[in-house]
């Protein structure tokens, strides 16, 4: 069995180094002698096969070692990584512990975790990943071969057991795959682990790209034979093929075609014509015949290989209107970058026999010395997991700096995780940004083609918390945020403590909350007052936190009404709708409007059922009937309730349409707006429909937001 792999490797790997793999072989088959997979098939075809997906890579003998070996540790009692360091080396070996590692902290999808160890499990798993991706990346393309094989094989596992897998596999490795630039692993990990987890799309996609297959290879072979004939002309020497798309992309385009009203018949950009030729004059000498023979789409060029993207890839992408009006995408690359484009950073010669590290590839791989630089300050495993796929698996936006560089970042970055990404510290030092020559705000959203210039002091600055703040939109990428938080964390603890104070009263207070301090304390499981200032003032605990937890303090569904001599310390609420027992009627009371989130309490009437009131609410407070006060709770429906909201700010032209517009923007109604004038000054006062208390707290922030506003607070009616 062993020869097979041995011939492919023997293509490129010298013949000295061929006997590890020999050895590696006879070890791994010995110790996984008698052991059988679910497939009923020797447990030693899977490192073989997870060896024979490498060398498809081109990996050096220890590397196809390692994976011969890389379950024998886990799978035998007697068998140690010294075992294998004595016998192969210690590169071997430790590629073996690495991958054995990850093995034992098998991942799980992200938000998956039902418990906090769980959580803090699920965050451990990606932190090896990561710290074995910057001690050695081929521990990781080891495990990617092992996934690929596994999810080749996936058919043999229970079916809840095979959904598990295949959405881990979607969420993490497929990403991962495609951020180190591996296209030959990354698209069949996407099409298997799709073809399990939507079967009926999988095979409907499938069905209808046999059905036209004629027809779409017979035009893909006229317009190839058509450019090969016109290269050929103007004295280039190219290969041209059609590169047809892989299921799951195409799933994904269909997605985005059904939102533009389109059908699978209006999708012609099915494959990409790819011409490779032999060096970096060639690739622009073609581009100028493919633009000359037919017309570029606007907006439909890249040019990767002046600005290769982080994972290596270098091409230059255009779309033209081709043959009968058809639009086809063409990607021109020289026959190296296009086995970078295959193989990413496994095609790369930092790990080929005999040769030495490479600066420009360090320089590529900055993003994952980046995630280790703030992974280690990140304190909530679901935050980690979350950021984790956020920065580094989500779509990306390339934009430029002023001297021309490229830069990739998250889809939806500002200039502040723009600033982050050029350094570190460079946060701290900005005062504001211009995109394409023009100043923006700091909360402004970066578009593809964007220059963008960081505008910096000569001196650091204290940051603001409210760039912590997610509705804020000042920081989109977690790595950035944990670089902040990170900064107030290194303040002494009386300055948090003051800081978390202010902003407690600032954001909580204004929302007329009746919780005390060691209520919201205890919300997000702190003990002690001063330490929940402290976690408020650090970055640790975000005001959103307590307004979550205000909002979603659990019910039952049906609360007991029952007599009470004063009203309880604590109150349960959680949704919309307040309910009661039978057909008792509630209502709402006006004086005090109370709201999802609000500590509540329900008056019992002489005619009008049960009056719900803020527990904070004069009326209920100075109430001598205490026998009437009643235990009410919050239900979960959708219903808006009224709110008074006073927003005091500089008089100017504009204001009013301003705030007025910032509260649509929250997809918030306004029921009444009154705006006064004293002197400079104007106190708008308005109500508005909230369907809770999270809800409001972010309105706040937008209407903070509005130049000229000093403060916004909650009215008493």
């Amino acid at each position: 069995m062993i020869d097979a792999l041995l011939a492919k490797a023997s293509d490129y790997v010298p013949e000295d180094k061929l006997e590890i793999i020999t050895t590696a072989y006879d070890f791994a088959e010995s110790a996984h002698n008698g052991q059988m997979r679910l497939s009923g098939e020797p447990f030693i075809i899977h490192p073989l096969q997870t060896a024979l997906l490498l060398a498809d890579l081109k990996l050096d003998a220890n590397t196809l070692a390692a994976a011969l070996l890389h379950d024998v540790v886990e799978d035998n009692e007697d068998i140690e990584v010294a075992d294998v360091e004595k016998k192969f080396g210690p590169e071997v070996a430790r590629l073996v512990d690495g991958v054995t590692k990850l093995t034992n902290a098998e991942l799980v999808t992200p938000g998956s975790a039902t418990t906090p160890q769980a959580g803090h499990a699920q965050a451990e798993t990606i932190r090896k990943m990561l710290m074995a991706m910057a001690v050695d990346i081929r521990v990781v393309l080891i495990k990617l071969a092992d996934r690929l094989h596994n999810m080749q094989t996936i058919q043999h596992l229970p079916p809840e057991k095979r959904n598990e897998k295949a959405q881990e596999t979607l969420d993490i490795y497929a990403p991962l795959a495609h951020r180190l630039g591996i296209w030959e692993i990354k698209w069949q990990l996407e099409d298997l682990a799709f073809q399990q987890l939507n079967p009926e799309s999988y095979k409907s996609i499938s069905t209808m790209l046999n059905t036209k297959r004629t027809e779409r290879e017979d035009y893909v072979w006229k317009v190839q034979g058509i450019l090969q004939g016109e290269l050929e002309t103007a004295g280039i020497r190219a290969e041209v093929t059609g590169r047809p798309k892989h299921i799951y992309s195409i799933h994904k385009k269909t997605l985005k075609y059904a939102e533009m009203t389109k059908s699978m018949d209006d999708i012609y950009d099915l494959f990409a014509l790819r011409v490779l030729v032999d060096d970096l004059a060639g690739c622009y000498a073609a581009l100028g015949v493919v633009h000359n023979k037919w017309r570029p789409l606007p907006g439909q060029f890249d040019d990767y290989i002046a600005n290769p993207k982080d994972n290596l890839y270098q091409s230059i992408h255009t779309t033209v209107l081709c043959e009968d009006g058809n639009s086809v995408e063409v990607q021109i690359r020289t026959h190296d970058m296009h086995n970078v484009s295959e193989y990413g950073v496994a095609a790369h010669w930092l790990y080929k026999e005999g040769r030495a590290k490479d600066a420009q590839f360090d320089q590529k791989m900055t993003w994952l010395r980046q995630l280790l630089e703030w992974q280690r300050d990140v304190a909530e495993a679901e935050e980690f997991v979350e950021s984790f796929k956020t920065d580094i698996f989500q779509n990306q936006v390339f934009v430029y700096t002023p001297a021309g560089d490229l830069k990739e970042l998250p889809a939806g970055s500002t200039p502040l995780d723009f600033a982050f990404r050029i350094h570190s510290d460079l946060i701290f030092r900005c005062i504001g940004a211009k995109v394409n020559g023009k100043l923006v705000p700091l909360t402004y959203k970066l578009q593809n083609g964007d220059t963008v210039q960081v505008l910096t002091s000569n001196t650091v600055r204290s940051p603001s918390l409210d760039w912590l703040n997610q509705e804020a939109g000042y920081i989109r990428t977690a790595s950035a945020r944990a670089r902040v938080r990170q900064w107030f964390k290194r303040q002494e603890r009386s300055a948090n403590i003051q800081r978390g104070r202010d902003m407690y009263n600032k954001q909580i207070k204004r929302l007329n909350a009746t919780m005390s301090d060691s209520e919201a304390a205890e919300m997000v499981g702190i003990a002690k007052v001063e330490d929940f200032f402290a976690a408020l003032g650090d970055g640790s605990v975000t005001v959103n936190q307590v307004v979550q937890k205000l909002s979603n303090k659990e019910a039952e569904n049906i609360v007991e009404i029952k007599p009470a001599a004063a009203l309880p310390s604590i109150l349960p609420s959680s949704a919309i709708e307040v309910l009661g027992v039978g057909d008792l009627l509630t209502s709402i009371a006006r004086c005090c409007n109370p709201i999802n989130g609000d500590e509540i309490a329900g008056y019992i009437t002489r005619s009008r059922g049960v009056t719900v009131h803020r527990r904070n609410c004069p009326n209920i407070l100075n109430e001598t009937e205490k026998e009437r006060l009643v235990t009410v709770a919050w239900g979960k429906t959708q219903t808006l309730y009224p709110v008074r909201i006073q927003v005091r700010a500089w008089d100017r032209v504009g204001l009013l349409r301003d705030v007025t517009a910032a509260v649509s923007d929250e997809g918030v109604n306004i029921a009444e707006c009154v705006s006064e004038e004293y002197a400079d000054m104007s106190i708008i006062t308005l109500t508005a429909h909230i369907r809770g208390i999270d809800q409001l707290s972010t309105l706040f922030f937008r209407l903070e937001g509005v130049k000229g506003v000093i403060g916004v607070t909650r009215a008493h009616s």
